[in-house]
């Protein structure tokens, strides 16, 4: 599977376990391995999967780490978020933006893999595919912001 592929996986989940209170998040990690395939058919006839849980056990692993992960660090990141989002405080923010938000902050910050402008890039990507209209510029500025910050602060 390609990084860009787990990544929206990793999303995904956590979108999800962001609906659920805190106490049953490893649970609710856990049945996103358990969902069915989900699919679409687009007007001209394409079929589209939306969902398929299919992982080996590698990435299987590597997601509930990295989602766990994640998770475990809101408090910083919502915090860091709300330094530069002005006007736009965690608490009011769409949880598609938000989520994106919080997956390329933890990215930039603790995966020493993945370089800044790639984070960056791969957040608005999730955000031309999963968030409104307005949600790449959003997301593109609120992480230029952050980047700034961290090379002045």
């Amino acid at each position: 599977m390609t990084r860009r592929e787990l990544r929206e996986h990793c999303f995904k989940m956590l979108f999800c376990a962001d609906f659920y209170p805190a106490e049953e998040t490893k649970e609710q990690l856990g049945c996103y391995f358990e969902l069915p395939q989900e699919d679409e058919t687009t007007p001209e006839g394409v079929l589209n999967i939306l969902h398929q849980a299919e992982f080996d056990e590698k990435d299987h692993q590597y997601l509930l780490q990295k989602s766990e992960a994640v998770i475990g660090k809101l408090s910083e990141l919502d915090g860091r978020i709300n330094e530069v989002a002005q006007g736009w405080k965690t608490k009011r923010m769409g949880k598609v933006d938000l989520t994106i938000l919080r997956l390329a902050l933890f990215e930039m910050l603790y995966d020493q893999e993945i370089p800044e402008k790639v984070a960056i890039n791969e957040a608005v990507e999730l955000a031309k595919k999963f968030g409104q209209k307005e949600s790449p510029a959003f997301i593109n500025g609120v992480l230029a912001k952050l980047v700034s910050g961290q090379e002045t602060g």
